[in-house]
């Protein structure tokens, strides 16, 4: 289990970095319509989550960095288990990185966040 107070734990769950108590996104990430849909601020401790405008442009890096992670992970497992055609090898990818966009662009943002924002304890007990 990872405990409150670290960033991975604000990372994996998507929850504010400065408290760990408030939410990064308003719904679920297959939500389609909204999966992107991020509170200006956090509920609890009241940090903005847009610190600048634009402010998850540089968001952009982190996801290319997540996807060429997980297409080498997809293209290497298929080359291992099942050398298939070069059809496969595209086709694989593409609907790997369709099916894992949302899961990739919300990690991408909470991981961005966390390069900015520090955890601050006192600020679990200021309710």
């Amino acid at each position: 289990m990872i405990n409150k107070g670290t960033r991975l734990y604000s990372i994996l769950y998507h929850k504010c970095p400065r408290c760990h108590e408030g939410n990064l996104f308003k719904t679920r990430a297959y939500d389609l319509k909204h999966f992107t849909e991020m509170p200006t601020e956090c509920e609890h401790c009241h940090q903005r989550y847009a610190l600048e405008p634009s402010f998850y442009s540089g968001a952009m890096y982190v996801s290319h960095a997540l996807q060429v992670a997980l297409l080498t992970t997809v293209y290497v497992a298929l080359r291992v288990l099942f050398h298939p055609g070069t059809e496969v090898y595209i086709y694989s990818t593409i609907a790997a990185a369709v099916v894992l966009l949302p899961v990739t662009l919300r990690l991408s943002r909470s991981i961005y966040i966390n390069f900015f924002v520090r955890y601050q304890k006192e600020q679990v007990n200021n309710k």
